[in-house]
Parts: C-alpha cells; sequence; structure tokens
C-alpha cells in the first residue's frame, strides 16, 4: 500500500521537536511511500530542509497543503485549534494526543471521520508504554534541572542550591509516582546528592528502587497523609502519577499547596493528561512564561517539557515511533492494528466513534470496541 505521509511543522509554542527525521524519511520511501514535510518543520531540532530533500522528501512551504495530500499525518503534539480546519474523513493522525485533556479536540476528531492513534496509549502487554517512555525519561531528568532552577531566589524561590555545599544540607525533593518519569527524577536528585523521598502505592516498586538506589532514597505508600507530611517539608515536589489514557487523579489537594513552605516549588508532569495538582487545572504554562505562583509555591506546569531539549527529544521519540508509522503505512491503519496488539492500543478515535474506553468515560460518551471496526 502506498500511502503519503505528511509532517507539518510543529505550532505550539516554542515546541521545536518534530515527528520525523531525515533518515526516517528514507525509510518510508524505502518502503514504498511518498513524505511531505513543511518547510521548516526540523529547524528548531537542526535538521535543515535540504537534509530532507537529501532523503527524498518533498519540502512543502504551505501547512495546508501537507494536511491536504496526506494520508496520514505525522505530529508531536496534538493539533492546536487552527489546525482542525485541516481534518478530513480518513485521515489517519499519529501523534500524542492526550484526547482525555482535549474535549474540543476529541469532538473534532469525531466530526471529521479522522483515525486517530495516540503515541501515549500505544501499550505493550506487560503494561509499559514503548512511545511515551522516551519522553517520560526526558521530563523526569528535567524536571529536577528545572525545579532547581526556580529555587534560585531570582525567580522566586528560597535561594536554595539543590545539591548543597559542604556543611549546609541539600534540598529534599519529593517524587510522587515511582514510574518512568519519577524513576528518571529520582535518579537525577540522586545522582545530584539530594535528599530524596519517593511514594508510590505499588510497594515492590518502592523495594525495587529502594535497592536500585542503594538505600539513598526514602520510600512511602503513597496516600493522603504521606503525601501531605512529604511536601510540608519539600523545596520541589515532582508530581507525575499516570493513568494511561486518562485524566490525572489530583493527589496534591490545594490545601497539601497551602501547607507548604514559601518559596518551594512543585513541578506537575502531568499537566498535559490534566494535571495532578489541584492548583494546576486548567492553567497550563509554557516554556514562554513556565510557572506561576499561588499561596507562595512556584508551579512549573509546561505541557511540553521535552520540547525544550529538541534535538535529544526528537532523536529518543523517532526511535520508537518510525517501526509503528511504518506498519501503518505498510499495511494500512485497519490491518496494522489488528496485526499489533500494542499499537491497536493506541487507537483512540476511529470512523467517528471513540474506541478507547478512558476516553469515553471520561467525556461520557458511546464507546465502541475497536474490534467492531476493524474485523
Amino acid at each position: 500500500m502506498d500511502m503519503i505521509i505528511g509532517v507539518p511543522k510543529e505550532i505550539k509554542p516554542q515546541e521545536n521537536r518534530v515527528a520525523l527525521t531525515p533518515p526516517g524519511v528514507s525509510e518510508l520511501i524505502r518502503n514504498g511511500h511518498k513524505v511531505l514535510v513543511e518547510a521548516n518543520a526540523g529547524i528548531g531540532s537542526g535538521f535543515k530542509d535540504d537534509e530532507y530533500r537529501k532523503h527524498g522528501a518533498e519540502v512543502i512551504t504551505d501547512a495546508a497543503e501537507v494536511w491536504k495530500q496526506a494520508d496520514m499525518i505525522m505530529k508531536v503534539k496534538e493539533p492546536l485549534e487552527s489546525e482542525y480546519k485541516y481534518f478530513k474523513k480518513d485521515l489517519i493522525l499519529f501523534a500524542y494526543l492526550h484526547l482525555a485533556a482535549e474535549e474540543r479536540l476529541t469532538k473534532a476528531l469525531l466530526d471529521a471521520g479522522v483515525i486517530a492513534i495516540a503515541y501515549e496509549t500505544v501499550q505493550n502487554p506487560d503494561k509499559s508504554l514503548p512511545l511515551l517512555t522516551p519522553m517520560s525519561e526526558i521530563a523526569g531528568r528535567m524536571a529536577i534541572q528545572e525545579g532547581a532552577i526556580y529555587l534560585e531566589k531570582t525567580f522566586g524561590g528560597k535561594g536554595i542550591l539543590i545539591d548543597g555545599v559542604t556543611g549546609v544540607p541539600p534540598a529534599h525533593i519529593v517524587v510522587i509516582g515511582a514510574g518512568i518519569v519519577g524513576t528518571a527524577a529520582v535518579r537525577r536528585a540522586v545522582g545530584l546528592g539530594c535528599r530524596v523521598t519517593v511514594l508510590d502505592v505499588v510497594v515492590d516498586r518502592l523495594r525495587y528502587l529502594n535497592e536500585v538506589f542503594m538505600g539513598k532514597i526514602e520510600t512511602l505508600y503513597s496516600n493522603s497523609h504521606n503525601i501531605t507530611e512529604a511536601c510540608k517539608s519539600a523545596d520541589i515536589v515532582v508530581s507525575c502519577v499516570l493513568i494511561p489514557g486518562s485524566k490525572a487523579p489530583k493527589l496534591v489537594t490545594e490545601e497539601i499547596i497551602k501547607q507548604m513552605k514559601p518559596g518551594s516549588v512543585i513541578v506537575d508532569v502531568a499537566i498535559d493528561q490534566g494535571g495532578s495538582v489541584e492548583t494546576t487545572v486548567g492553567k497550563a504554562t509554557s516554556h514562554d512564561d513556565p510557572i506561576f505562583i499561588k499561596h507562595d509555591v512556584i508551579h512549573y506546569a509546561v505541557a511540553n517539557i521535552p520540547g525544550a531539549v529538541p534535538q535529544t527529544a526528537t532523536l529518543a521519540l523517532t526511535n520508537v515511533t518510525l517501526n509503528y508509522a511504518i506498519k501503518i503505512a505498510n499495511k494500512g491503519w485497519k490491518q496494522a492494528l489488528k496485526d499489533d496488539i500494542a499499537l491497536a492500543k493506541g487507537a483512540n478515535v476511529a470512523e467517528g466513534k471513540v474506541v478507547y474506553k478512558p476516553i469515553a468515560d471520561t467525556f461520557e460518551m458511546e464507546y465502541t470496541s475497536l474490534e467492531e471496526i476493524v474485523n
């Protein structure tokens, strides 16, 4: 099956990642497909238009033309409202979508008959999320990096050096959630010599991390009391609880925020799934304006944290998305989803139906099983 794959330039503020690298273009063309890349789509990640041309892509200056000609659009972030007009029946959209936090986008995809396959819900049988993992690793590491910056007095923080110095204690870092993001945050915080407390409801996971970090962390079972007490003494809180495809649970309440010390920093990594901190709900920030202050606590709620390191992030992302894109292009979306259990989990919307139950539940929409559509 010959397919036209379109790669538009990302338009979210300060989003410099791109969904396909020049070598990725070569792979799709080698499989018999055509690739259209919007001019300057890769410039923020260090890839010039000439590099895409050398690998066989057609570079188009008009975004509308890329969307119009493409059978499949590969993006990094979800389409913004100005892009909804490009939606069309049977267009395949392969991107991070986070639809549980995007009701208007969900309805627009349904109304247009788009086939929406979300990176973040592609899930292996062991429950791992292969297309979310590399970005989660980056977001976890950057949560500590950004938190350290905003602890500086010049940014309104406490004026604490995150790793301390001889005779002066380091910062206390609290990580809520011990998944990929949390583990990456813990790794960086431990590496800096911080005091680290990690909370999770999976005791085996806490035991594993305690062994990996050789007792250099404190572990707590995640409940309301322990979250409250940990946050009260924290300098930086990284909240990174994820329920795949669903809105994030609000584990850090406004009442907890009120009890944190003035100048403390909270990084809500789950903001692109609606936020896991009550005070960030509906207040996602951007790299242009990354923080706000409430109850004297600095809130960092950027929804595309890895976008700040686009070269690293693009390479890490496309390493894992390309093979799935090739499967979709080679087989067509229906056969590709039938043949790959993990990829099938990525289907969120198809043929005007919600085929991912957590999204249907979130918006009280009718749910249709994917099997009814692909079989």
